[in-house]
């Protein structure tokens, strides 16, 4: 008779899993032996992808609030780019080490994960003290984040057959978009209630026990498939029983000789150039994950003539990546609908180019209205996307076509390959935008009742600085000035003109008019303008160069768009849907007969068993 193969319930111990303990298999084994049937695999795939959010909102959570971590600690944007580039270097490496899933699973680095972020955010942020203890906090993440990089897309793959990839790959690539949305909404909502100088320390807090939470539910919850399975090809979810066919003829030794040499067998040029590829299409997706806060609270003003707060800032992210959100999920069913990626790819790519065009086109005006502003980051965010979502799933596909066993590693080539090109890249972008510091230091001396006042009463502000010294003279006379105004008498005319000297004291009467309906009303303003001179004047050049050196910034970015565009050609798959039905059609041939011999070879069961 045939096998037929029980489903094992969560926390159940797997045949082979060692004679340890139930503690020690509630803590460290996460394998199930069977293929799950829909509705449980569906929830596992929700778990990983609900992990990968809360793992890059804590991740980004810094980008939420970067304004106020430089002011804190009195760090330098130059500096602030330093911790980026550092994170994504030990990053990178945390993603070559997650190779090791192929062999020891995935699910324990995406719990583990959890914990340890959650522990660094919630306890280690509060309590780093400086920039360089902000630096080791977040190197650390940064380690953690590059082997989750690589742990929940390969779990998502095991979960997913190649008919329903892009779908599901554009729930997981959801993870971290939704992370920065996460961000920019609970920030947005939040960070105003919190105005002390250490009250940023909020945020941190709130994403560290969000990762504390969703540890616990992973802990209980989050399941790896075992060797057998996952080290298989799965076409169609109808390839499901003869998956488990061929798990029951697989020996150890053939699961050891399928990872054996796992480099070798992954590093190939069809590989390696689409991962250096799409690493350097996303250079303006990372940007905007670490910079766009500072981007627009340095170089927009809303109506008020003011720059826009964080909070503002994180309201326009909001926008960006819930477009962003909403596509990846559509493209992906219709990926899977046409069964065809690189035509996607390729419209995704001209798409984001010819909005990232309209985007930088933008960065030099500085009162750019809010709407334009909405509608270009929502169109970049949206080809951006379009692009994304089939790539992951015919990267994926790619690596299955060299070893299926072998997907942990072809995705710690990609996690490695993006860690590395986004950290070096961005090692130039203080190069190139060196203008941001002057307008973060100096900005909280330009309160929004000044910047409107500047913006508002040019007239008042021309004339001050014009006419300072004369207006100095003035004031020091004030009195004397205000009994000429009372009684212009010979006597009062003459201590005026001893007070101020014969040659203010003409100019005075000269702009009477101008000093009484452009100066006095606003005193007070322009005394504080003229006791902060020069930290006006620093922050004023600063927005002056700022919008230009961003515009040159977005030209870097549209140039790794344009050099991913011939690696589309080099992803596996087709081009003709109609094809594509054609392979699939005769896979499905294939496998029926393939099933049907692997069945009617299998023992029988003796009488009574």
């Amino acid at each position: 008779m045939t096998t037929t193969a029980v489903e094992s319930a969560p926390g159940a111990p797997v045949p082979g899993a060692g004679p340890h303990g139930p503690l020690y298999r509630f803590l460290f084994v996460h394998e199930i032996d069977v293929y799950p049937r829909a509705g449980r695999r569906t929830g596992y795939l929700a778990l990983a992808v609900l992990a990968t959010i809360v793992l890059y909102y804590t991740y980004y959570t810094q980008s939420g609030v970067t304004p106020n971590i430089l002011r804190s600690y009195s760090m330098t944007f130059e500096f602030y780019v330093w911790v980026v580039i550092i994170s994504n270097l030990i990053g990178a490496f945390g993603s070559l080490l997650a190779g090791i899933t192929d062999r020891l699973g995935r699910s324990n680095v995406v719990i583990y994960g959890l914990l340890i972020v959650g522990l660094l955010l919630d306890i280690g942020i509060p309590n780093a003290g400086s920039k360089w203890g902000f630096l080791i906090v977040i190197s650390a993440m940064g380690l953690v984040e590059g082997a989750i990089l690589v742990a929940t897309p390969a779990l998502v793959r095991d979960f997913s057959p190649q008919l329903g990839r892009a779908t599901a790959m554009g729930f997981w690539t959801m993870g971290p978009v939704a992370g920065s949305l996460l961000v920019s909404v609970v920030a947005a909502h939040t960070l105003s209630h919190f105005t002390s100088a250490d009250g940023w320390y909020s945020q941190f807090i709130f994403s560290g026990s969000a990762a504390i939470v969703m540890f616990l539910v992973s802990l209980v919850f989050l399941r790896d498939l075992s060797p057998r399975l996952r080290d298989q090809l799965m076409v169609s979810s109808r390839d499901r029983a003869l998956l488990e066919a061929r798990a029951r003829g697989i020996s150890d030794q053939e699961l050891i000789e399928a990872t054996r040499r796992p480099w070798r067998q992954i590093i190939k040029w069809d590989l390696v150039l689409p991962s250096l590829g799409i690493a350097l299409f996303l250079l303006v997706y990372y940007c905007a994950s670490s910079f766009f806060t500072i981007y627009w609270s340095t170089t927009f003003v809303n109506v008020n003539g003011s720059l826009y707060t964080v909070s503002q800032a994180n309201g326009l992210n909001q926008w960006f990546w819930g477009a962003e959100i909403i596509t990846l999920i559509i493209v992906g069913w219709l990926s899977d609908r046409i069964l065809v990626r690189k035509p996607l790819m390729l419209v995704g790519a001209i798409g984001a180019m010819v909005f990232l065009v309209l985007f930088l086109s933008v960065s030099t005006t500085q009162t750019t209205g809010y709407d334009t502003l909405v509608a270009y980051s929502v169109g970049l965010a949206i080809f951006l996307s379009v692009t994304f979502t089939p790539w992951m799933a015919a990267y994926t596909e790619s690596v299955e076509a060299k070893n299926p066993a072998l997907v942990g590693t072809g995705l710690a080539l990609w996690g490695w390959l993006l860690r590395l090109v986004v950290a070096a890249s961005f090692i130039f972008l203080p190069v190139v935008v060196n203008a941001v510091n002057p307008i973060i230091d100096n900005q909280p001396v330009a309160t929004p009742q000044i910047q409107a006042f500047l913006a508002n009463h040019k007239a008042s502000v021309a004339f001050a600085t014009t006419h300072a010294a004369l207006l100095q003279v003035v004031s020091e006379h004030q009195s004397v000035v205000d009994a000429v105004a009372l009684d212009p008498s010979p006597a009062n005319v003459v201590a005026a003109i001893h007070a101020l000297g014969a040659a203010n004291f003409a100019q005075a009467v000269k702009y009477k008019t101008q000093i009484a309906t452009l100066v006095e009303p606003y005193r007070s303003q322009l005394n504080y303008l003229s006791a902060h001179e020069s930290q006006l004047q620093s922050l004023t050049n600063g927005l002056a160069k700022s919008p230009r050196e961003w515009q040159h910034w977005f030209w870097v970015c549209f140039g790794g768009m344009v050099l991913f565009v011939p690696t589309i050609f080099l992803t596996r798959g087709r081009w003709s849907p109609k094809q594509a039905r054609r392979d699939k059609a005769a896979h499905e041939e294939a496998m029926g007969r393939e099933l049907a011999r692997l069945t009617a070879a299998e023992p029988v069961a003796p009488s009574g068993v």
